[in-house]
């Protein structure tokens, strides 16, 4: 079950539209190049499909996450994961996290021009030593009169060597979750370098390395209460989430119709693949396990909208949606055989693109641990 009205309907067709039309026929080119270009962000913003969940003040449309559903829906069409990934990255991850601590200043500055795709962001909390554990960062952010002054590094980042921004966590108190703060880093920030990272996967979202040497920035660009950035953190995952876990349902679709496909039309021993009754058993059970994933998925988008208490169900969704897309994605190579390890083969880009659904915006052991904790699993929680 899910909660797409009619609107959401009309929305679907004009994305449908501009993605057959202008993303598409690039995303190999794109995925050659590593990153999405600059083009693309005005494009999408010119049509107003970047400030889907941005305030109207600002020039978003104020819309549910439904809206956002079938941006990523639309967008997964092209075929290449790296594309909503990067666009997720700027109209979802940074712009949020502002539109949730900035002062109206800093809303402003950043939220009109990224809504408008006249500038991208990025968000910066993964570092090579925290990952899924924010609460262990250590980039530093000492206050110096009107200025931070910022030391340490950040990987993993998506959009990093093509943003103008970056959405930073710093450490700006003590250890633990206590002492984290939020800060827009401008790109042009004296001090700051990037490094494109490769990666063996969603090869059209520019991946990188940022490095922070006594880079200035104004204590103005600090988002919401000195040290209360976990909070803000942990409650962007939750968006971040349901994100991954609709690339993950779209492609598994995209993967399932591509086996379905080739099961169709290849012959092997005079007959087609899907004559055999082993490769008609294997897809039914990779499309009963889709189908569960996807309303595992809808009702924590329901209970996310309405506003429900939801961080288990939408870490349960997160959980059971990627790794049911590793698992289905296994199956679907499968059938395509020595294809399915070819670059220019769309389901063998599409196989190795689902290999980091179940590290990205929190491990699955991670979950694991979020799921326990809050159904009294926990050692902690039991007593």
């Amino acid at each position: 079950m899910h909660g797409f009205t009619e609107d959401h309907d009309q929305f679907r067709q004009s994305l449908r539209s501009f993605v057959e039309r202008e993303v598409t026929p690039h995303a190999v080119e794109w995925e050659h190049e590593g990153q999405v270009p600059r083009a693309l962000f005005k494009k999408l913003g010119d049509l107003g499909f970047l400030g889907v969940r941005l305030p109207t003040d600002y020039g978003g449309a104020g819309l549910d996450f439904w809206s956002t559903a079938v941006l990523i829906q639309e967008l997964m069409q092209c075929g290449s994961v790296g594309v909503p990934v990067a666009i997720m990255a700027h109209a979802e991850f940074s712009t949020k996290t502002i539109e949730f601590g900035g002062t109206d200043e800093l809303k402003d500055k950043y939220l009109g021009p990224a809504i408008a795709g006249e500038v991208i962001g990025a968000l910066g909390v993964t570092e090579p030593g925290a990952g899924s554990d924010v609460a262990s960062i250590s980039t530093k952010a000492v206050r110096d009169g009107d200025d931070y002054v910022i030391n340490g590094a950040k990987t993993f980042i998506t959009n990093g060597t093509i943003s103008d921004f970056i959405t930073t966590a710093v450490r700006t108190g003590g250890p633990g979750h206590g002492g984290i703060s939020l800060i827009v880093v401008p790109a042009d920030t004296p001090g700051l370098t990037r490094r494109r990272l490769q990666k063996i996967g969603t090869h059209s979202s520019d991946t990188a390395e940022l490095f922070f040497d006594d880079c200035r920035v104004p204590v103005t660009n600090l988002l919401g209460q000195e040290n209360g950035g976990f909070k803000q953190i942990m409650q962007g995952f939750e968006g971040e989430r349901l994100v991954l876990s609709l690339i993950a349902c779209a492609q598994m679709r995209l993967m399932w119709n591509a086996a379905r496909e080739h099961g169709q039309t290849r012959k092997a021993f005079g007959q087609s693949l899907l004559d055999f009754q082993v490769w008609r058993h294997r897809l039914a059970d990779a499309l009963t396990s889709m189908e569960a994933a996807e309303a595992l998925m809808y009702r924590g988008i329901d209970m996310y909208v309405r506003g429900e208490p939801c961080a288990a169900e939408i870490s349960m969704s997160k959980l059971f949606c990627t790794e049911t897309a590793v698992s289905v994605a296994r199956e679907c190579a499968q059938i395509h055989g020595g294809m399915s390890h070819m670059e220019e083969c769309q389901m063998g880009r599409m196989y190795r693109d689902c290999l980091a659904f179940t590290i990205g915006a929190g491990t699955s052991e991670v979950l694991r641990e979020i799921i326990a904790g809050a159904t009294g699993l926990s050692p902690e929680r039991s007593r």
